[in-house]
């Protein structure tokens, strides 16, 4: 349902548009700690808000890219390639690389309701920018006269309040999880790094939990719309799952099919372990899903991430384009073991604080469900807000 009230603009009309530039090859002083230099690749770290990036800038290369600098509450737009679509807000003064194009906006626009009314277009900005071209791109011209619909400014800040609402329990769940990891992190390592006794039974990683290597899902296409899952890819421990998630058919062994709770491990290109908190997915290769009936969840999922770091140094000292870690270097990661009444002690202190994180991924899932179904209801005028 179109709505008579809300007018149509051109994005060059609701705020100056600017795009990002690298600094020379030639000018290594441009980098420092001074301000954060956003990339595409930085996105994986943020959820609407842009407050850190991987690389800085210095006072030099600020001051030679002063008219690449966007104030805050400004909204950044990947235009290029994979990750074209993605948009985030930034929360202090960035510069950007030349793959975003980021608005300014205008004083009569929302930068919230900006914000979600540019994310209710994803599909939109990514066939734009698809069109003919071997590498998804959308120029600075093409982007300034995409076209939206804005409603008036009492409009823009009632919509972007109940949006924002929910993303701001989604944000402080997130924290409270962040929280309650570094807690169980500090438990693990008092116990069994500083604490550590002598008697305990030492054996390799490998031999406590089942580590089972994903399916090249290529070979399972899905041969209807209704018996598939998405495939969980690498990339997907950091964003999630999405509409754009390769499918698979569910005619493969159970037990390649993840469930939420269970723990993965990417063992080739990014390096991670993490307690999967989405929709039920089928193994893809390059991950492990971790399992054992002999130890407890939090016993195998800890002692994977103590030695994740040096899982990554391993894989970094190999010679290839996609670093890795073989089955070897589970056999060699050696794991401390105490006796059956010890590890009940732990568990009875460990398990709270995993069941917390779980039920907060629950609420988080379901926040984040309920935001999606009402982004588009609140952007077509079907669900108004005053």
């Amino acid at each position: 349902m179109e709505n008579r009230e809300w007018k149509e603009y051109k994005i060059k009309d609701v705020g100056t548009v600017i795009t990002g530039k690298t600094p020379s090859k030639n000018n290594p002083e441009d980098w420092g700690d001074e301000m954060p230099f956003v990339t595409p690749s930085d996105y994986k770290h943020y959820r609407k808000f842009a407050k850190f990036s991987d690389r800085n800038l210095s006072s030099i290369g600020i001051e030679r890219l002063k008219s690449k600098v966007l104030p805050i509450n400004s909204i950044l737009v990947t235009c290029i390639g994979s990750d074209m679509g993605k948009i985030v807000i930034n929360k202090c003064s960035v510069i950007t690389n030349q793959q975003i194009n980021s608005i300014i906006p205008n004083n009569n626009i929302n930068s919230d309701f900006l914000y979600y009314r540019l994310i209710s277009m994803y599909e939109t900005l990514r066939i734009y920018g698809g069109d003919g071209t071997a590498v998804p791109i959308v120029n600075k011209g093409d982007f300034e006269n995409l076209e939206i619909q804005l409603p008036p400014l009492p409009e823009q800040k009632a919509i972007a309040s109940v949006l924002s609402s929910l993303d701001d329990k989604i944000d402080l769940l997130h924290q409270q999880n962040q929280t309650l990891e570094a807690l169980a992190e500090t438990l693990f390592r008092q116990w069994f790094i500083v604490n550590a006794k002598e008697d305990w039974e030492e054996r390799p990683l490998s031999s406590i939990a089942n580590f089972l290597n994903g399916l090249a899902c290529q070979k399972f296409p899905p041969k209807d719309s209704i018996n598939r899952l998405p495939v969980l890819k690498i990339k997907d421990l950091t964003s999630g799952l999405s509409e754009n998630s390769d499918w698979a058919s569910t005619d493969v062994k159970p037990e390649y099919i993840i469930k939420n709770g269970d723990v993965i491990f990417a063992w080739s290109a990014s390096l991670m372990v993490k307690i999967w908190n989405g929709e039920d997915c089928i193994l893809n290769q390059h991950l492990f899903k971790v399992t054992s009936e002999e130890f407890p969840k939090w016993f195998y999922y800890f002692w994977c991430k103590q030695h994740l770091r040096e899982f990554i140094s391993i894989a970094q000292s190999h010679a290839t384009t996609m670093g890795h870690i073989k089955r070897s270097d589970l056999d060699e990661a050696m794991v401390l073991i105490p006796d059956n009444d010890e590890i009940e002690k732990m568990t009875f202190q460990m398990n709270p604080i995993l069941d917390k994180i779980q039920l907060n991924n629950n609420q988080i899932n379901s926040l984040f469900k309920l935001r999606n179904t009402l982004l588009p209801k609140l952007m077509s005028g079907e669900v108004r807000v005053k």
